[in-house]
């Protein structure tokens, strides 16, 4: 431990970063990002998160595998000054939680060669202060040698951004994904220390970053399968030294059918659209569907994005304000769309006091989403018994729907 730091009334202490051994040559450095709550100012944490740097020692060279988050640069500096040198520097992403600290990495090793894709050198010497000729890009399959450990680059664009890369560790089987594979997940152990809880963190993950690329995912695991891998080592969260765990997971999540199951994030200010909500809600249920509203006044998003990745309907519940549906469900919905879930069907539950119009603009909110629009229930007030009986035929329209299909 080392000093005392206070965020809001809570004080905590810094843990000072340590190597951790992951193999008589492989090193992990892990800057543990206990109290941080909020990434890429959208995304919720509540597990924390880390940035993972790997160091890599041959007969030869030693190399280091991506950085920190400037933040946490002073950590690893001080961490790495039992290392005397350090021959190349790996850049598998361009993300300044990753790259950020690449200058301060360069100026304490001025040997050192920055090792990268074609596409990420533009965006490396556009986001950092690098000098150009310390830079060497490496294409897909290309290999450098450390003496008796070798490097193969294996390209794998946008996982997140359109540069990024995986580096596989021939002789020891290692797969360095960065992003891919990843969690954001605080922890101090260096291998997967809960796969329950890890799944959970790296599918929350899978939904809020990587859901969009869903279909160039896939194509990187059949890119990836022919590889012996022993470890796959991320860029945030632990290493999975069981790297069928979440090689099997992205199988499912990305190529995998959707589940029997419904979401149904809403607003109400007056109850109305809750009374539909909670109508549909029962019906389902009553059919063995499984179902989880989402109240969007206090959701965390990241647990309605895991509900995305495997709802095979999403229903959106709102009222009209102002002549459009409400602001936060506009959101909503338009987050669901950016994401790109899996989803089939989707349809609205909508209650106005005056002012139909907005009505017929609702699709718009949802045009991100490849799905088969069923009936909307549009209720003027209070829901009455007619209204209700809407909702009941929409939940056996729903029925129906995912039954054709064979949804379990």
């Amino acid at each position: 431990m080392r000093g005392i730091g206070i965020i809001g009334k809570i004080a905590f202490q810094e843990v000072k970063m340590e190597a951790k051994l992951m193999s008589e040559r492989v090193h992990l450095y892990a800057s543990v990002d206990w109290t941080r709550r909020l990434f890429d100012a959208l995304i919720p944490l509540p597990d924390g998160t880390s940035y993972n740097a790997y160091l890599v020692k041959g007969s030869e060279k030693t190399a280091l595998i991506d950085t920190t988050d400037p933040s946490k640069a002073a950590e690893l500096l001080e961490a790495l000054n039992e290392v005397p040198a350090v021959d190349y520097l790996i850049s598998n992403h361009a993300e300044q939680d990753h790259s950020g600290t690449i200058p301060k990495i360069l100026a304490k090793y001025p040997k050192a060669k920055l090792i990268c894709s074609t596409k990420a050198k533009d965006m490396l010497l556009a986001l950092l202060d690098i000098p150009e000729d310390r830079i060497i890009t490496v294409e897909d399959g290309e290999t450098l040698s450390l003496g008796d450990r070798t490097f193969e680059f294996i390209y794998t664009p946008w996982v997140h951004w359109p540069e990024t890369i995986c580096t596989y560790l021939r002789e020891e089987q290692i797969l360095f994904s960065c992003d891919l594979f990843g969690s954001h997940l605080a922890t101090s152990s260096t291998f997967v220390p809960d796969e329950g809880h890890t799944l959970r963190c790296a599918k929350r993950y899978y939904a809020e970053i990587m859901m969009p690329f869903h279909a160039l995912i896939q194509k990187h695991l059949e890119k990836l399968s022919p590889y012996k891998i022993k470890m796959i080592a991320p860029s945030h969260g632990p290493v999975y030294n069981r790297p069928e765990l979440i090689l099997d997971a992205y199988k499912e999540w990305v190529s995998g059918p959707p589940r029997n199951l419904v979401i149904i994030p809403y607003i109400s200010m007056h109850h109305s659209t809750l009374d539909m909500v909670n109508r549909l809600v029962d019906d389902l249920s009553a059919k063995g569907i499984m179902v989880q509203p989402f109240d969007m006044t206090c959701t965390d998003i990241g647990e309605l994005a895991i509900q995305l990745v495997d709802a095979a309907t999403i229903i959106l519940g709102t009222p009209i304000m102002h002549g459009n549906a409400h602001p936060i469900m506009g959101y909503a919905a338009r987050l669901a769309g950016t994401l790109k879930p899996k989803a089939l069907f989707a349809a609205f539950l909508v209650s106005y006091g005056w002012g139909i119009g907005a009505v017929d603009r609702l699709p718009e909110l949802i045009t991100g989403l490849k799905v088969e629009g069923l009936n909307n229930v549009v209720v003027h007030g209070l829901p009455r018994p007619a209204d209700l009986e809407a909702v009941d035929k929409l939940a056996d329209l729903i029925e129906s729907k995912h039954k054709a299909l064979g949804l379990k």
